[in-house]
């Protein structure tokens, strides 16, 4: 492993291979319902194939093996020599699993682990046509030459260059080729020998033969045998090039250049008639990186012939001169300037470190303007104003460096439903929608687990087997749709499925076994009550524990970390049409809109996405329902909490006023109202974490200074009801 290897080369190494390693997750799914897709086949055999050749160049060969032997089963493929079967398929992700494997240990600057060799033999036997068996299996990639070369289509091997000799000695007699003669002629590796039935002439012309001309030699003054790089057909060994091919020459315009029919002809001679098929294909796509490594890492005939051409002696000075070996094509190509790089690779704690700073300044920006609103100074109000127009614009751009589309956690999802599908004997289509959708990086983070969680339970609790779906008159192939849109500053992401969908009843009597509430008021639940039940710790609708779900341990996971993002979540279902999943989370969570609040003489700050409506009320019209302060708006009941009971202890013991203020704010589906003192207004703020002495703190999700420079907590409204309510 080349760890010492260029740290630039290996970063580009990084970026460029996990964006393609993600890629090909979703592009293998994508193939297994469209199996006769030929383009997809082509884009996954390029992801393997320039995964490997970034390997090879860092010398990772365990990556290499199992890369190369992905990119022959596709090579396979694409060549219409065996069909896609869900056995392959199952074969080809196992290998996804493992490169993906190292990849993460080249990424933590580990020696990767190789894949067993029983898979690596499995991947070469699906490469050989179908029908072939296991006997015919080509060598494994532990044998060959080394885990940097690229394999060129275009190589042969050591008896096929043996064949090639013969071949051109039997044209020098000018009949078959004899094999005594063939066995008599010395080797390649002693050029200059006199006695040799292969003149030096010769031998420069089967090099460029075999890998183009003037590759490894100076310029050519003379060929007894024409380049076929020029003529297609060899002809009379004492014709020479520049008589011989005089008229290919008028006609070509450059005799460097070859025709695709002339390059087909060679490939023919060199490997046999339909042996390599889709070789021009190849050859014509080779990426640089390919040549660059080629160029690097030599190895069949071509390493072995590579001395021997430096060794041929100069050809002599009577003979006629061959064509000029400049290219014309060059320059035009150098005359056009390389195109300018538009993107520039940042750490993202240089980036954590600038938006940090642009939320100093919002804060500073708050302060101006409380500031600005006491003074009659006119040119302080656009000075003001203009602070605040570029500040807001300055957040803006420096959020959407943050910013990555959402399609970094969706690419994931259709490889999950596909295992998850097979493992149960399901039939589930994923749909996906709003992939481009951008979000703040730390939330792309964040929401991956519990969407996960979300996914699987669609596919394991909401889609039916097909039998029972075929019987209820639904298609067998059940449909899970992930959708995601923006919405103002918030992002909304909705999980559906087309299943069974939920029993209130059944989870009414889930609720009661499980102890969590007694029948009577089970029996009260609403539907929507009884959907939010399976947010509860514990709570499960599985009878039996499998690996997949039973143990009531994942949708508990996915409201708490929903809640820590400031976001909502809510349940739809209807029995027998199916569940959709809705959660809103904030695009950002570093700059909070927030409700600004004052108890007593302290102030505190409400997250605005959890603020529903505000008013004012006579408290002496409240009524008390089970123990518990109440009041209707609407004819809808609301639960009521004097928050500076809990957040100002001093005050604890004071008279309550007979008018306030009233915040409702929702979590989930739930709804209660905060009785305030005062209303300060919406403001933007910057949460800060709360010191190690304040760290854990019951309904306390960080601190803020505001705009008059009093330090303002941030209330976690889900927290501090669990806590205190």
């Amino acid at each position: 492993m080349a760890f010492d290897a260029d740290e630039e080369i290996l970063q580009d190494f990084l970026v460029e291979a996990g964006e393609i390693l993600e890629q090909l997750s979703e592009q293998l799914v994508d193939l297994e319902r469209h199996p006769d897709d030929s383009d997809l086949l082509n884009a996954i055999f390029r992801g393997f194939h320039t995964v490997k050749g970034g390997a090879g160049f860092l010398q990772l060969e365990a990556l290499v093996n199992c890369c190369h032997s992905a990119e022959n089963v596709f090579d396979t493929l694409r060549n219409h020599k065996r069909r896609v079967t869900p056995e392959l398929m199952d074969v080809v992700l196992q290998a996804l699993d493992y490169i993906n494997t190292m990849f993460d240990q080249v990424r933590n600057r580990e020696e990767p682990t190789p894949a067993p060799l029983s898979l690596i033999q499995t991947l070469d036997e699906y490469a050989l046509p179908e029908g072939q068996g296991a006997a015919a299996a080509r060598p494994e990639p532990e044998q060959s030459p080394g885990p940097a070369t690229d394999e060129d289509p275009g190589d042969i091997t050591d008896e096929e260059f043996e064949q090639l000799l013969d071949a051109l000695e039997g044209d020098k007699a000018g009949g078959g080729s004899d094999p005594k003669q063939a066995e008599a002629t010395p080797s390649a590796d002693t050029p200059g020998d006199d006695s040799s039935d292969i003149s030096d002439d010769e031998f420069e012309a089967l090099l460029d033969q075999l890998h183009g001309k003037g590759r490894f030699s100076g310029e050519v003054a003379t060929q007894s045998v024409p380049d076929p790089d020029e003529t297609g057909q060899p002809s009379e060994p004492g014709q020479s090039v520049a008589t011989g091919n005089a008229e290919e020459s008028a006609k070509s315009g450059d005799s460097d250049l070859i025709t695709d029919d002339e390059f087909e002809r060679l490939l023919d001679e060199l490997h046999g008639k339909g042996k390599s098929p889709g070789i021009a294909d190849g050859a014509v796509a080779r990426t640089p990186a390919d040549t660059d490594k080629t160029s690097k890492v030599p190895d069949g005939p071509e390493a072995q012939a590579r001395p021997e051409a430096k060794a041929a002696p100069s050809p002599k000075p009577g003979a006629g001169k061959a064509p000029e070996t400049t290219k014309p094509a060059a320059a035009p190509r150098d005359s056009h300037p390389p195109a300018a790089e538009t993107t520039v690779r940042v750490d993202t704690k240089r980036l954590d470190d600038i938006m940090n700073m642009v939320g100093e300044l919002v804060l500073v920006r708050n302060r101006l303007q409380r500031l600005g609103a006491d003074s009659e100074d006119e040119h302080m109000h656009k000075a003001v104003s203009n602070l605040d127009v570029v500040t807001t614009d300055l957040q803006s751009a420096v959020m959407a460096t943050r910013m990555q589309p959402i399609k970094k956690v969706f690419g994931r999802f259709p490889r999950v439903v596909r295992d998850l599908a097979r493992n149960l004997k399901k039939e589930i289509n994923l749909v996906m929608h709003g992939e481009e959708t951008d979000l703040d990086k730390n939330l792309v983070e964040a929401l991956a687990d519990p969407l996960v969680h979300l996914v699987r339970n669609s596919v394991d609790h909401g889609i039916e087997a097909p039998d029972v779906r075929e019987k209820a008159g639904k298609p067998r192939q059940g449909t899970v749709t992930l959708s995601a849109e923006q919405e103002g500053d918030h992002i909304l992401l909705s999980i559906e499925d087309d299943g069974g969908g939920m029993d209130p009843e059944k989870l009414r009597r889930k609720a009661v076994e499980k102890g969590i509430y007694d029948q009577d008021v089970a029996d009260r639940l609403t539907e929507t009550e009884c959907f939010n039940l399976i947010f509860a710790a514990g709570f499960s609708t599985k009878d039996q524990i499998s690996d997949v779900s039973g143990r009531g341990v994942g949708m508990d996971v996915v409201k708490t970390k929903i809640s820590q993002l400031n976001g909502q979540i809510q349940v739809h279902s209807k029995l027998g049409k199916g569940t959709a999943i809705r959660i809103k989370v904030p695009l950002t969570l570093a700059i909070m809109p927030t409700l600004m609040i004052m108890l007593a003489n302290q102030s505190f700050a409400l997250p605005l996405v959890n603020v529903v409506e505000i008013f004012h009320l006579d408290l002496t019209k409240k009524n008390i329902v089970d123990g518990r302060e109440c009041i209707v708006v609407r004819d809808k009941v609301f639960p009521l909490f004097h928050i500076k009971r809990w957040l100002v202890p001093s005050d604890r013991g004071s008279a309550e006023p007979e008018n306030a203020h009233v915040v409702i704010v929702a979590m989930g589906t739930k709804q209660v109202g905060f009785v305030v003192d005062q209303l300060v207004g919406q403001e933007e703020v910057v949460i800060k974490p709360l010191g190690r002495a304040l760290q854990g703190t019951p309904g306390m999700a960080g601190a803020t200074i505001t705009g008059d420079g009093r330090i303002a907590l941030i209330i976690d409204v889900p927290s501090l009801l669990q806590h205190y309510g």
